[in-house]
């Protein structure tokens, strides 16, 4: 039995960019392309009740950012497109990290006027070195921008892989006219407004030289000399450059008018890569034997790549967004949860259409689904219909920022702990637990975390904490080669360990050379600053 079919149908790419390079808007209007929503959420009417599709959460609506990572489904063309919005804002580069491991492409979006900015180019590491293929859109070409050939070279130097372009603007700013389709060799011509849908604008064949040189005057003439520098200078398009993340095909365009977006639909269809294989590690005799697995195999595989706890108020639920990486899902199937081998009981399973939920009657690889669970699912779970395997990938990064938690009410004790459990399971915060005792410690990436964990305990678990500075600059998971050597340094150092939210053992760091001086003391300790799913990189400290 293959499933070959429908995962060749498949396109799962997230959508990355600088905060306010248009990312939000550009999410909407591809959706409202593709027809998965009748109305886009204006962005500008972020203070009326009209919130952004795809930005749920109470923190997101009162500033305008995207925090969490939402994923939303689409149907175009007999396509099936999945696509994971990610969080622009540098706080929260855990969350994209981990997104960007559950798909195939990357959409970047830049601004016209600000070119690569710096959470962009954090963003495209990830994407290197993963091979991730990304394609390009150059957005807000009706504002006030820079040359475009100037764009393509600054993305050049920061992606360090050539651009291709697919689209070429003609003017820009008040005498922006449009762009021409060099796939199509069509001008289509811009018109404001973000009612318009593509069959509203006017196309125009190249073969009419005459006409569109009249029309559009010396932008005309200039757009052709800029074109024909940036095609003489740039290569061909050649797939397998794209698919190996070699090139980059670039689009120009306005989202907030709709203008642009259809070509940029098109090319996640034409160009976009179907489902990947996947390693896994197999577990034979316990020991890890690496295996391919094929997205059409018939055995049901998939990654818990996110957790979200209390997207529905009401129901206290959490969401495992699970990649599938090979199968087919239906209702009511037998699935394990390989770290603790028990079997997953959700009580019930979804697909995402933008804010809407829908109940699951078939996904195949390349799907995202959410198993709604009352907890016993972590980040970097492998979820199989039977196969022992292990998914490896999924990273955690030593925090840099530390807090301690101080419950206003000790009475809250048994909410904050679940709150934190939940929170720290979710990867929303890193929780460590000191191992002589004593308040929590939160361990961030970016100080934003930590304000957003305030809100969260509150809102969602009513518990009022107080967070204050502490010692602590840094962590490292520890692993040892025997029981015995692990149990002296835990005995050196007791005051120093705590266990992260996976059960993990770190050790906490005032400066520097705290780990280079527990180093030289005791060599035979590894000190870790990046760990993969528990259970896999590092064996646990029990």
């Amino acid at each position: 039995m293959t499933y070959a079919n429908e995962t060749r149908r498949r396109r799962t790419f997230a959508i990355i960019s600088h905060p306010d390079a248009g990312k939000t808007t550009l999410t909407e209007k591809l959706l409202l392309f593709s027809g998965a929503i009748q109305i886009a959420g204006s962005v500008k009417a972020r203070k009326a009740s009209r919130h952004a599709t795809s930005d749920w959460m109470e923190i997101e609506k009162q500033r305008g950012i995207s925090v969490a990572s939402s994923v939303m489904q689409m149907l175009y063309r007999e396509h099936v497109i999945n696509l994971l919005d990610t969080p622009g804002h540098k706080d929260f580069s855990e969350d994209t990290y981990r997104v960007l491991t559950a798909v195939d492409s990357a959409l970047m979006v830049i601004d016209a006027a600000n070119g690569v900015e710096a959470q962009t180019r954090r963003l495209i590491e990830v994407c290197r070195q993963r091979d991730t293929p990304i394609i390009t859109f150059v957005n807000k070409m009706d504002r006030e921008v820079r040359d475009p050939l100037d764009i393509l070279d600054e993305v050049e130097r920061e992606l360090g892989m050539p651009c291709v372009p697919m689209t070429w603007p003609v003017g820009q700013g008040k005498s922006f006219g449009g762009i021409i389709n060099l796939r199509t060799q069509a001008m289509t011509v811009f018109e404001s407004g973000s009612e318009r849908r593509p069959q509203d604008f006017e196309t125009i064949p190249l073969s009419e030289q005459a006409q569109l040189a009249e029309r559009f005057g010396s932008d005309w003439q200039a757009a052709m000399d800029s074109m024909e520098l940036a095609t003489g200078a740039s290569p061909a398009f050649d797939e397998a450059a794209f698919l190996a993340g070699k090139q980059t095909p670039v689009f120009f365009g306005s989202g907030v008018n709709n203008f642009g977006v259809m070509e940029v639909l098109d090319a996640l269809v034409d160009l976009a890569p179907a489902p990947k294989p996947r390693t896994s590690n197999l577990i034979v005799n316990k020991q890890p034997v690496v295996k391919e697995i094929q997205p059409e195999d018939s055995a049901f595989s998939g990654v818990v790549f996110k957790v979200q706890a209390n997207m529905d108020a009401n129901h206290r639920d959490r969401i495992a967004f699970v990649r599938m990486a090979s199968g087919k899902y239906t209702p009511g199937m037998k699935l394990k949860v390989q770290r603790t081998g028990k079997e997953l009981r959700p009580t019930s399973v979804v697909t995402f259409l933008s804010q809407r939920r829908e109940a699951v009657d078939e996904a195949y690889a390349g799907d995202i689904i959410g198993f709604t669970t009352h907890g016993g699912v972590q980040l970097g779970d492998t979820i199989t219909d039977g196969a022992n395997l292990q998914f490896t990938g999924l990273p955690f990064f030593a925090p840099e920022l530390f807090m301690t938690v101080i419950l206003k009410n000790p009475l809250r004790t048994k909410q904050l702990q679940t709150g934190l459990d939940q929170l720290g399971e979710e990867g929303a915060i890193q929780v460590f637990k000191p191992e002589i005792g004593g308040p929590m410690l939160l361990g961030a990436v970016g100080q934003l975390q930590f304000e957003v964990v305030q809100h969260r305990l509150k809102a969602e678990y009513d518990c009022d904490v107080r967070l204050e500075g502490c010692q602590y600059t840094g962590a490292r998971w520890i692993t040892a080669d025997t029981p015995a050597e692990l149990r002296e340094f835990t005995n050196a150092y007791p005051q120093r360990l705590a266990l992260d939210a996976a059960g993990t053992l770190a050790y906490l760091c005032t400066s520097p050379y705290d780990v280079r001086l527990a180093q030289e003391r005791f060599p035979k300790i590894h000190f870790h600053p990046l760990r993969e799913h528990a259970g896999l990189a590092l064996g646990s400290a029990h």
